[in-house]
C-alpha cells in the first residue's frame, strides 16, 4: 500500500517512467520484427545491392540460350555491362510467368521477357514497365509435329488437339489463346500442355504429347531441319505477325518494377544504354559474327544451325530499343479480347504505365 501510495503521490514521475518503459517495449518489438523480415527473406523491391561502388544487377531471362533474347548474353559478351560500370548476373528461366513471379519478389532486379506481362500484371493491380523494347514482333513459330501436319492447317483446326506452350500464364500461352481465340475457341475447345523450351519441348512433341506448339530458334530449326515438324505460323518477322495477329506485337524487352525505375534512374539509364549499343552491334554484323560471340554450348554441337537459327531470327531485333505506341495497343487489344486477367479490366489499362521510351532515347542521344 505504501509503495502504492508512493506512486500515486508522484504520479508526474510515474507516468515519465511508464512512457519511457513504453517507448524500450516499442523499439525492441520494432528491431525483433525486422530481424524476422530479413530471416525469411523478404525483400525491398526497390533494393539494388552494391559492391566497391557498382550496383549488382541480376535479370533473369525467361531462356538464355533462345534467339529471341540472344542480346541479354551477347550484351555481357561484347562487355557493355562492364563499360556502363555495372555487374549483371543473368539467370536462365525458361518461364516468363516464373520470372515475373521473381521481379515481384524482389529476387531479381529485371527479367528479359515479354512485354505482355506488363499489362497482365497491371490488371492484378502490379507495376512494371518495358524500359527497352528489344523486338516488335514475337519470334515464335507455331509448329506442328510431321504426322499431324495433314490435319492441322491453320489455328482453325486447334479444336480438340494439344498444344504445346511454355508453361500456363506464359507468353505463348497468350498468343495460342489469340490465335485460337480468333477462330471462336475458348481454352476449353482444346488442351494447353506445358513442356516448356528446347528438349523438353522436342520430346513432348515427338512422344504424342502434343499436337502442335510454339517455340523458338534454335528448337525450330532444329525440328524443321530434322523433319519432325513444320512451320504452321511463323512470327519471326512483321509480316508474319502482321497476318497472325492482326498488328505487330512487341515481345522481348527489358522489364523492371515501376518502384525500382523511379528509385534508381541512373542505374536503369546505362542498363539501358548497355543494351541499346548491344541492338546497334547486332544490325552491324553477320549471324556468323554474332554466333562467334556466343557461348559455345548454345550451338548445340553443330554451329552451323546455330548460324541458320540466328539468320532466321534476328530480323526481329528493331534495332534502336524503342516501342512502338501501335505495337503495344495490339497488344492490349489481343490480351483484352483473350486474356482472363485483362479482359475484365482492359478500360482501365494505362498503357503509359507498362512502358517508357526516355532511356533508350537518352542512350541514342549519348555519345558512343
Amino acid at each position: 500500500m505504501a509503495a502504492f501510495a508512493g506512486e500515486r503521490e508522484s504520479g508526474g514521475l510515474s507516468m515519465r517512467y511508464s512512457a519511457s518503459k513504453y517507448r524500450r517495449r516499442v523499439v525492441a518489438v520494432v528491431v525483433v520484427v525486422a530481424s524476422l523480415l530479413l530471416a525469411t527473406g523478404c525483400r525491398d523491391s526497390r533494393h539494388i545491392p552494391m559492391k566497391d561502388g557498382r550496383p549488382q544487377i541480376t535479370i533473369m531471362v525467361g531462356g538464355l540460350e533462345k534467339v529471341i533474347y540472344l542480346p541479354a548474353m551477347l550484351t555481357e559478351r561484347l562487355g557493355y555491362f562492364a563499360d556502363a560500370d555495372i555487374d549483371v548476373q543473368l539467370l536462365g528461366e525458361q518461364s516468363g510467368a516464373t520470372a515475373e513471379t521473381a521481379l515481384l519478389a524482389g529476387d531479381v532486379q529485371g527479367v528479359v521477357g515479354f512485354y505482355d506481362h506488363t499489362i497482365d500484371l497491371q490488371a492484378k493491380e502490379q507495376c512494371i514497365q518495358s524500359v527497352v523494347q528489344l523486338a516488335d514482333v514475337p519470334g515464335e513459330v507455331q509448329l506442328v509435329s510431321a504426322q499431324d501436319a495433314a490435319s492441322i492447317t491453320s489455328p482453325a483446326d486447334f479444336r480438340g488437339k494439344n498444344l504445346g506452350v511454355t508453361s500456363l500464364g506464359s507468353s505463348t500461352d497468350f498468343i495460342t489463346q489469340a490465335l485460337a481465340g480468333q477462330e471462336g475457341m475458348s481454352t476449353e475447345d482444346y488442351t494447353r500442355v506445358k513442356v516448356g523450351a528446347g528438349q523438353t519441348f522436342i520430346a513432348g512433341m515427338n512422344h504424342d504429347g502434343i499436337d502442335a506448339g510454339m517455340t523458338t530458334d534454335p528448337t525450330v530449326a532444329q525440328m524443321v531441319n530434322s523433319g519432325e515438324a513444320r512451320v504452321l505460323l511463323d512470327m519471326r518477322t512483321e509480316e508474319g505477325t502482321r497476318a497472325a495477329l492482326g498488328g505487330l506485337y512487341p515481345a522481348a524487352s527489358l522489364y523492371m518494377g515501376c518502384a525500382m525505375i523511379d528509385a534508381h534512374p541512373e542505374i536503369v539509364g546505362k542498363l539501358a544504354s548497355a543494351f541499346v549499343r548491344t541492338l546497334g552491334w547486332i544490325k552491324a554484323h553477320t549471324p556468323e559474327q554474332i554466333a562467334e560471340k556466343m557461348p559455345a554450348q548454345y550451338a548445340g554441337g553443330d554451329p552451323a544451325l546455330y548460324v541458320q537459327s540466328i539468320r532466321d531470327s534476328i530480323g526481329m531485333f528493331n534495332g534502336d530499343g524503342v516501342m512502338k505506341a501501335e505495337g503495344a495497343r495490339n497488344v492490349l487489344d489481343i490480351l483484352g479480347k483473350y486474356s482472363k486477367n485483362v479482359q475484365p479490366v482492359r478500360d482501365r489499362i494505362d498503357l503509359s504505365k507498362t512502358y517508357t521510351t526516355r532511356f533508350v532515347e537518352q542512350a541514342a542521344r549519348a555519345p558512343q
